[in-house]
């Protein structure tokens, strides 16, 4: 197993990495779509991949939940390098990934999908029952463990907002044994309040020690929780960095890709009427169309 190494300045030594992956690469036939990433996962911290849409971001969490296996380079599980060949393994070895269709059945009660695949029974074979009543227990304790308070089990779980139906999703994998929990995109759909939820019980996963992968496109979120960066670019890594060594401006730019941001307000500087350098204020009226017109509202 890989030995935790000391913190610079005499501090507590770093904990671990539950996950390594070393110079990881995929490739279907003739296309990479991964190279050279550098990633490692450790209990009781959050680490942020981001990137644009075709950074690799879907294809990094294909192999990290075992439903790809890499080409390249070396994925570690405590220490000792894997190949895993399903998403059951995966998850038999502490890894489970919560996607953002977040395989519920949106009308059947909350409890039942948290159980879902993996209900609990009671009484002999062949006349084994569901046991209903140590299921509702067990999910209402679960869910108030992470700090989610709901009023009613028996509610369809399509009732829920986007953000509670994230957090279930969150605290089963974390009851059933997640030691990493790999999160895709949990805050895309949501609006501002509810992403502030899904964030919140990040922060309660990772206070729990379980280390925790949060695939992002907005570097302002991944900031208010995140401990460590990697951004994507193309299938390779752009940036890697802790938190006390990247700003959010820093993180934002390395997001949008500054290079090129650069290369095109240089180019669209070249273009009469542009300035690219000084956008319109927002608020203030467009100009008229060509032939007449009303300025936009």
């Amino acid at each position: 197993m890989t030995t935790a190494s000391t913190a610079p300045g005499g501090a507590a030594p770093a904990p671990a990495p539950l996950v390594d992956l070393v110079g990881v690469g995929k490739s279907y036939g003739n296309v990479r779509a991964l190279h050279g990433v550098e990633l490692s996962v450790r209990p009781g911290q959050v680490t942020c991949v981001l990137g644009d849409n075709g950074a690799g971001k879907s294809t990094l969490i294909k192999i990290v939940s075992g439903l790809h296996q890499h080409t390249e380079g070396e994925f570690r599980i405590d220490g000792a390098p894997v190949r895993l060949s399903s998403p059951r393994e995966a998850l038999d070895r502490g890894i489970a990934a919560v996607y953002q269709d977040l395989a519920t059945v949106p009308l059947m009660p909350v409890w039942r999908n948290f159980f879902l695949g993996s209900e609990l029974t009671r009484g002999p074979w062949p006349v084994r029952r569901l046991d209903i009543a140590r299921m509702k227990e067990t999910a209402d304790g679960e869910l108030r463990a992470m700090g989610i308070v709901l009023d009613d089990l028996e509610q369809p779980i399509g009732t829920l907002s986007g953000g509670q139906r994230q957090s279930v999703a969150i605290a089963r994998a974390v009851h059933f044994g997640a030691r990493v929990l790999v999160l895709d995109e949990p805050t895309a759909a949501l609006g501002v309040k509810q992403s502030g939820v899904v964030l919140k019980y990040i922060a309660a996963a990772r206070d729990r020690g379980l280390g925790v992968v949060l695939i992002t496109h907005n570097p302002h979120h991944a900031f208010l929780v995140g401990d460590h960066f990697c951004v994507l670019r193309l299938g390779t890594p752009e940036l890697s960095a802790g938190r006390g060594d990247v700003t959010l401006e820093e993180l934002t730019h390395h997001m949008a890709g500054g290079a090129e941001l650069a290369a095109l307000r240089h180019e669209l500087s070249q273009v009469g009427g542009v300035a690219p350098e000084e956008p319109p204020e927002p608020g203030l009226p467009e100009r008229e169309e060509a032939g007449g017109g009303r300025p936009a509202p």
